[in-house]
């Protein structure tokens, strides 16, 4: 699953490190609790998102004002599941990789799948949410609508993500005018609305926050076997070569222990929450 991106804030705060087994452990000055920092675009709905307006679900981003979605109610479930304070920081789609790396972050939780690119930078839990693909439409164009077989797209112009399996996947319909990436999908919407685009890939979460927000768009699904070729499943990623030491293992369980129906739940909330365009 994706996927995506936009102008990362960084937190200004830097605080002591406690000694714990993972690298960017740091102390909570105001609870003593020990952080679990978890990286993601806020930038993403309904997986996350930036506002201004504080709710039961929002994190903190320091003098940005908040990070909500649905993976920040992961987030704050797996930090309280293991004790901790949980703690967002704002970093764009391309660097959280190398933030994770280097310690700024002990999590990405960020919409990621776990494909075979970035197992070789990055140790994955289990899915935590899977999807299905779908094209973003304009309404307006009649016979694009009611396409089912992606290969209906030969000769469109289609856009992508930068950075993510959505972008590389639109050389799996032949023919396609495929669009330069664009690095956030506030600006793949504008660029369909303006009529740049015919179509935006996208998994179904996000294509159903982006139609519910910008009501002259739609979503175009594909009949069985006439899709996308691509997993859809999205994973907790974090530092390389973790896979068997013990925080690994307990932010793993603390996942298992997060049910079906409270996952749906969750995605089925931020949607309805999300903010409008």
């Amino acid at each position: 699953m994706k996927k995506l991106l936009c102008a990362a804030f960084a937190m200004t705060m830097v605080l002591t490190g406690c000694g714990s087994s993972n690298d960017s452990a740091k102390t909570s000055e105001n609870t003593g609790k020990e952080y679990f920092t978890v990286g993601m675009e806020c930038n993403y709905a309904p997986f996350n998102w930036q506002t201004t307006e504080q709710t039961e679900t929002s994190v903190s981003l320091g003098g940005a004002g908040y990070c909500d979605g649905y993976d920040v109610r992961v987030a704050r479930a797996i930090a309280e599941d293991l004790g901790r304070e949980v703690q967002v920081k704002k970093i764009a789609w391309k660097g959280l990789t190398s933030a994770l790396n280097s310690g700024e972050i002990d999590a990405v939780i960020a919409g990621m799948t776990a494909d075979e690119k970035r197992e070789k930078e990055i140790d994955f839990t289990t899915p935590y949410y899977e999807s299905e693909m779908v094209m973003i439409v304009r309404k307006s164009d009649k016979d694009i609508v009611k396409y089912n077989d992606i290969q209906q797209f030969s000769g469109k112009k289609i856009v992508g993500q930068m950075g993510t399996n959505y972008d590389t996947i639109i050389d799996q319909i032949k023919g396609v005018n495929h669009a330069p990436a664009k690095e956030s999908y506030p600006e793949m919407v504008v660029a369909l609305q303006s009529g740049d685009v015919d179509g935006i890939t996208a998994e179904l979460p996000v294509a159903e926050g982006v139609v519910s927000t910008n009501k002259d768009l739609t979503i175009v699904h594909f009949a069985e076997g006439k899709g996308f070729d691509i997993d859809t499943s999205v994973s907790i990623g974090m530092k390389e070569g973790t896979r068997d030491s013990e925080f690994f293992k307990q932010v793993q369980a603390s996942l298992d222990k997060i049910d079906a129906e409270t996952r749906n739940k969750w995605m089925e909330e931020a949607n309805k929450n999300q903010p409008s365009k």
